[in-house]
């Protein structure tokens, strides 16, 4: 049954493809300013303050009040920079991150209005590879944007995102492979119905560890967030930016956020599937997999919260020399396990 329901996406009309297609624009546009104010309300109550609570009832409307501030900005750009790479740059790092998340699976395949629809935007083969591939993309972001600014401090955040990149993604892979071993397949609905048994959270709970530890290094959060540190870069990559441009940077963060604990919610949380063997009825397959990533996303923020910024040393030092070995050997007893 399961390779009927990972292939269905192929067979769906065209027009199911371009309403799929805004359905996730136009849930993620929805879900960056709800996580922006979700995520300072958080941060108040973790350091004794209030946080937003000016602007609309609750100050909820805060996140509109400061797009609305940045668009009204007058674009500027250095005389140094490259211009249509410092232009190019937001656009790559926002777009290359809205379309990892056509790949997260939030519901089982579905009949609605006649049609079978599977509640995803694709479902390849090689879905796991998928993420991977764009969020490498995404990088060039971040280092065309330092790199054009013309600005030592931005050029220093971007080489600093190349090399935290090249030392966290051979870690969070690692970290996956222990999944794919015991899914025996790359396609993340795959993934999702092989754990109709069991969450791979509790065989693969040290995969899941080093995942997560590695994906606040990929997507630049504390106490990782090292290629933005405003300490000694005033503000990284992105320095020379303001504007919608800036705005653009900010919301490609948040959006790797969200395909991040889409992700680790597929893999290691059971996607749409509820525990102690509950059965829901199919639209309630969405809601369960939003819940599991907000625990994800507060997971996100509590350790922003809580850790400070390491040095670079330290960074470096803890993904080649802590990171790196422990996913091998969580790869190797996966294997061992699997094949015995």
């Amino acid at each position: 049954m399961t390779p009927v329901l990972a292939a269905v996406n192929y067979f769906e009309p065209w027009w199911v493809q371009i309403i799929k297609a805004l359905v996730i624009f136009g849930v993620i546009f929805a879900l960056l300013p709800i996580l922006i104010i979700y995520e300072r309300k958080l941060l108040g109550r973790f350091q004794g303050r209030y946080g937003p609570n000016r602007v609309g009832p609750f100050g909820l409307m805060q996140p509109l009040a400061e797009i609305v501030k940045f668009a009204v900005k007058e674009p500027f750009k250095p005389t140094t920079s490259v211009g249509w790479m410092f232009r190019i740059a937001p656009m790559v790092a926002i777009l290359t991150a809205v379309t990892s998340l056509a790949i997260i699976p939030f519901g089982n395949v579905q009949h609605i209005f006649g049609q079978r629809v599977g509640l995803y935007g694709i479902d390849v083969s090689v879905g796991v590879l998928f993420v991977f591939a764009f969020s490498g993309i995404s990088f060039y972001g971040i280092l065309l944007g330092g790199w054009a600014s013309g600005s030592k401090y931005s050029f220093l955040g971007a080489m600093r995102g190349a090399a935290q990149l090249i030392s966290y993604e051979v870690s969070q892979g690692l970290a996956l492979v222990g999944v794919l071993i015991t899914a025996g397949t790359l396609s993340l609905t795959g993934i999702v119905h092989a754990q109709g048994g069991m969450w791979y959270f509790i065989p693969q709970f040290a995969g899941f560890l080093i995942f997560m530890t590695a994906s606040f290094a990929e997507t630049n959060r504390a106490p990782f967030d090292l290629v933005e540190a405003d300490a000694e870069l005033v503000g990284g990559y992105f320095t020379e930016y303001g504007g919608t441009a800036f705005v653009a940077y900010l919301f490609a963060e948040y959006a790797n956020m969200i395909v991040v604990s889409g992700v680790a919610v597929s893999l290691f949380l059971g996607g749409w599937l509820m525990p102690f063997g509950i059965h829901p009825p199919g639209w309630v397959d969405p809601f369960v997999v939003l819940a599991k990533m907000l625990l994800v996303l507060t997971f996100f923020i509590w350790v922003r919260a809580t850790l400070p910024r390491l040095r670079y040393d330290q960074l470096m030092s803890f993904g080649w020399k802590i990171l790196l070995p422990l996913a091998t050997l969580n790869l190797l007893v996966t294997a061992c396990i699997v094949v015995h």
